[in-house]
This record gives structure tokens, C-alpha cells and sequence, in this order.
């Protein structure tokens, strides 16, 4: 299975977010080309700040893992994990995080420079890869913020 088979299942998740008028971002973690945990922005429904997909689908895939690290893991996410939710993933230690979109205004990508004196902001061991779906994850996120203007 490929970085886009799985990009598109969090897309998917996006689409449930969308659809409960959250921000559509979805979220999965994959181990061995199995879902572990799945999730969509719900800080709406819980009025919660931090229940953003990415913290939601770490806590399940601990949960299923039975551990606190994802280290044999892949988090796929459609747009790039803000600043919590890299914190959290520094500590959840992902091996590799696949997202769609970069976050021009809230992403982490932002702070890489302004942090450690190496620059990083997740753990050195994780891999990131970036662009997987882009269109279709700033589709649905344009999508989204015109219906809220209108």
C-alpha cells in the first residue's frame, strides 16, 4: 500500500471533520500496513483545544499498541501538525510522518529555526515527507473556510 492509499483514508477522516463543521484535518497511524488508529479534529464537539487529529489518532494508536511510542509507526496527517502536535509527536516518536499540506499560518514547519539549536522540532530519528495529496487536502481546508465566510 502506498503513501497516497493511506493519505486518502485520512482524507476520509477530513471529510467526517467537514462534515461536523470541525476544521477538516484527518489523521491516521499505520504499523505494518495496518491501521492502528484513525481520527478528525473534534476540539468542536469536546470543546477541547488540543483535540486535534493528530493528538487524537496518537493517544488511540498507544492505546492499541499497549505503549507510549510509535516508533515502528507512520502518522499520516493532511495538513502539517502545528506546533502541540509536533511537541506530542517529539515525544511519541513516530518513525515517519507523511502530511498533505503545509500550514502557512500554524505549522511547524514555521518554528524548525527559531527552536533547538539544531533546528528540530521532532524527534531525530523521525522522517518526514511532505506534498502526498496536497490538492486534495488544501481542497477540502479552502472548501471549508469559504463556506464559513459565506
Amino acid at each position: 500500500m502506498t503513501h497516497e492509499f493511506f493519505m486518502q483514508k485520512a482524507l476520509q477522516q477530513a471529510q467526517m471533520a467537514y462534515e461536523e463543521g470541525e476544521i477538516p484535518v484527518g489523521a491516521l497511524v499505520v504499523a505494518n500496513g495496518q491501521i492502528l488508529a484513525q481520527a478528525h479534529n473534534q476540539t468542536e464537539r469536546l470543546n477541547d483545544v488540543t483535540a486535534h487529529a493528530e493528538i487524537l489518532a496518537i493517544t488511540a494508536a498507544t492505546q492499541a499498541l499497549g505503549g507510549k511510542y510509535l516508533q515502528n509507526c507512520t502518522l499520516y496527517v493532511t495538513l502539517a501538525p502545528c506546533l502541540m502536535c509536533a511537541g506530542a509527536l517529539f515525544w511519541a516518536q513516530p518513525h515517519t510522518i507523511v502530511y498533505g499540506a503545509d500550514d502557512d499560518k500554524r505549522g511547524f514547519t514555521l518554528y524548525q529555526n527559531l527552536s533547538r539549536k539544531d533546528g528540530r522540532i521532532l524527534h531525530p530519528k523521525t522522517q518526514v515527507i511532505s506534498g502526498i495529496l496536497e490538492n486534495d487536502c488544501k481542497e477540502i481546508l479552502t472548501k471549508f473556510f469559504q463556506r464559513l465566510r459565506n
